[in-house]
């Protein structure tokens, strides 16, 4: 036995580690519900978008992007075509099939006979891939010009900002759809480098670029007010230098921040992409997009209206699950947030 246990003493508390702001962000996200199930809607719907060579294969046992017009499926032991006649009129035109609910042509088949399911699993690939590395160009490329304004000051401060303000006075849309016009059109060739104007690259920088003004200007208000606290203008009359007291003292404040913006600037982006989609200036042939596919259903919407209510689901229920997130990640990390909730 110790000597405090013969002394009749209880022994010394082991004292604990202080937690950390990030340990302590991730176990009240972990603790928020509604945040908890976003995440697990969208492992699922992403699970299933990665999953989409295999049902395609095993599954529907078709090609998603080739036609297949004069094809046909059994379905309840008969061989059914999948462009069926239409009855409508003098019946000389074709109706794609509807909704089998099992195996294959699950939500039906599209007006070039190509299986809605599978398309969309696909569709979902290029949607989520898109709307996750614009944000990932809007995140770094409004950190590093907010963040060198915002530092800097001076005249590197008003160029930088005033370019930020050409960019906001644009609606966003209108400047999405003017710089996809153009380089869809014809590419973009930087130096060595061709981007072809089917390649997802395109979509990917036009959206992420067209929304840096919004992360930017906030982030080089933070940065500005950082570089006149305390701390950082104790750290420079001490000494340090500049870049240890960017590096050091600013950007890890700067950090939660963009945490913040990304589900949010996401859910945005995947809006973004799914409108110049379905005016044919987003992915282009062969490729898919959950845009792409609701241009498929516009004609079909009073014959087989689940070409185009299916992908609008998706998108729905995704960017509904990304903001459910955002608000989840906001009251984690964001230190405003929570004076917000204790002063209600």
């Amino acid at each position: 036995m110790s000597d405090s246990a013969v002394d009749g003493q209880a022994p010394a508390s082991v004292p604990q580690k202080a937690e950390g702001p990030w340990a302590a962000g991730l176990r009240k996200l972990r603790q928020d519900r509604t945040a908890m199930g976003a995440v697990i809607v969208l492992l699922i719907i992403i699970v299933a978008c990665c999953a989409a060579p295999l049902y395609a294969q095993h599954v529907s046992q078709t090609n998603p992007f080739q036609s297949n017009l004069d094809g046909t499926i059994t379905l309840g032991g008969q061989d059914v075509d999948i462009m069926q006649a239409d009855s409508a009129g003098l019946g000389l035109g074709v109706t794609p099939i509807g909704p089998t609910w099992h195996g294959q042509y699950f939500l039906g088949a599209d007006n070039q006979g190509r299986d809605v399911a599978a398309r969309m699993l696909y569709g979902g690939q290029n949607s989520l891939v898109i709307s996750f590395f614009a944000t990932i160009v809007t995140l770094v490329l409004a950190a590093l010009v907010g963040t060198v304004a915002g530092f800097i000051g001076g005249w590197t401060d008003t160029v930088l900002a005033r370019l930020l303000d050409v960019l906001w006075a644009f609606p966003i849309y209108l400047l999405a759809i003017s710089l996809s016009i153009v380089l869809i059109s014809k590419g973009l060739q930087i130096g060595p480098f061709n981007i072809p104007s089917n390649s997802l690259l395109l979509p990917i920088l036009i959206i992420g670029i067209v929304y840096v003004p919004y992360v930017a200007r906030p982030i080089r208000g933070q940065v500005m007010s950082l570089t006149r606290s305390d701390f950082v203008l104790a750290a420079r009359c001490l000494g340090v230098p500049a870049p240890r007291v960017l590096f050091r003292d600013i950007l890890p404040n700067v950090t939660t921040t963009l945490i913040v913006f990304a589900p949010l600037m996401m859910a945005l982006n995947m809006l973004t992409e799914s409108a110049l989609s379905f005016l044919s200036i987003g992915v282009q042939p062969p490729f898919a997009s959950w845009g792409t596919i609701i241009q498929d259903g516009e004609d079909l919407l009073y014959t087989q209206p689940m070409v185009a209510i299916a992908p609008g689901l998706a998108i729905i229920i995704t960017v509904l699950a990304l903001n459910f997130l955002g608000d989840g990640v906001r009251d984690a990390f964001d230190p405003r947030a929570k004076l917000r909730v204790k002063k209600g």
